[in-house]
């Protein structure tokens, strides 16, 4: 298989670039019809070239040899129709090649990482089987009735990979299965989500039930409408709710929607939507509460935000201790985290 080819149109998209603008980008030394000939893999370029293609598109020259298989499935984008379709390539070889690396790392260390579907076998038609889904992974997981504390590293060790991304467009993530369903990918939207870690919550556990639930075929009102009620069901069990808040209410404090919402990780306005769905709350409150919501300016900012920690370091922990058992050497690892070999040097101070 000709892996240069492959990756470098995977390079260039990662980049944004068409083959014109990757010509321009190097001072067209080659021509593209030169460079179109080089991804369709007629010509291999000398190492002079690979070596000025390695740059002009931010990677290694060894990224063109890799041989790590990444292929996505079916992708879950909500906004799909809207996305622009030259940003939603890029965003998704950028993806693939970051997947790739930390495949390929996994590899080297010997790691397993079959993953096994808890929910396979539900069907998802109303709410209460929303809340079967939620209880029967919470006890699958062990994670108790209280609050998840680190959603990202939750999903990373039971072989879920989540990756977090720079895209300036509006969207909040995307999921899909790699390799033939053996491979469980979340993408966040870094951009979007880093000041707003219970909407970066949120998200995860919308785009985990895509993955998880039989609810991909439904219309898209009706799915979209099960994911966001899995997600709620994550962060807070039916249960607990029930418990902070109560039983039934005909009214709700702002002040302890805040308190819940520092302690669970989760927003005033998802739980309030959430109470409503388990019955707590009638539709008509719902309907008065949002208004107010908006009339106080919360729709956008809440009065408070949720402080914890939401990102993973398993890749690192990974690489250092590839590096400290010999497994790989400093240009490898240097390579793996797709930097050059004095910056890697500088940045972790190993000599």
């Amino acid at each position: 298989m000709n892996y240069f080819a492959e990756r470098l149109k995977s390079a260039r998209l990662m980049n944004g670039l068409s083959l014109q603008g990757l010509a321009d980008k190097i001072d067209n030394r080659v021509t593209k019809q030169s460079l179109s000939k080089y991804e369709q893999g007629q010509v291999v370029p000398d190492s002079a070239m690979i070596g000025i293609l390695s740059e002009a598109l931010g990677v290694r020259p060894d990224y063109f040899y890799t041989s790590t298989a990444v292929e996505f499935g079916e992708i879950e984008f909500r906004k799909l129709q809207s996305y622009p379709a030259k940003e939603r390539v890029r965003i998704e070889e950028v993806a693939k090649d970051e997947l790739r690396r930390y495949l390929e790392l996994e590899e080297i260390l010997g790691i397993e990482t079959t993953f096994h579907n808890p929910l396979a076998e539900l069907t998802i038609s109303s709410q209460e089987d929303i809340e079967i889904a939620a209880e029967k992974l919470r006890d699958e997981w062990e994670l108790g009735r209280g609050a998840v504390a680190n959603v990202i590293e939750l999903f990373e060790d039971h072989h879920i990979k989540v990756l977090e991304l720079e895209s300036s467009e509006e969207f909040d993530g995307f999921c899909s299965w790699v390799n033939e369903k053996r491979i469980p990918l979340i993408v966040l939207n870094k951009a979007k989500l880093k000041e707003k870690l219970d909407r970066k919550r949120f998200t995860a556990f919308h785009e985990l039930a895509h993955l998880l639930l039989k609810v991909n075929h439904l219309p898209e009102r009706q799915k979209e409408k099960f994911c966001h009620a899995f997600a709620t069901a994550m962060l807070i069990p039916q249960e607990t709710l029930k418990k902070e808040l109560g039983g039934k209410r005909s009214k709700l404090s702002i002040h302890e929607l805040t308190a819940i919402k520092q302690q669970y990780g989760i927003s005033m306005q998802a739980l309030v939507y959430r109470a409503k769905d388990i019955g707590l709350i009638s539709d008509n409150y719902l309907r008065q509460f949002y208004q107010t919501f908006i009339q106080l300016g919360y729709k956008v900012n809440e009065p408070v935000e949720y402080e914890g920690s939401e990102h993973s370091n398993r890749f690192s922990q990974l690489l250092f201790r590839a590096l400290a058992e010999n497994f790989i050497s400093v240009s490898k690892a240097a390579s793996l985290k797709n930097q050059k070999l004095a910056q890697f040097r500088k940045e972790n101070l190993v000599f």
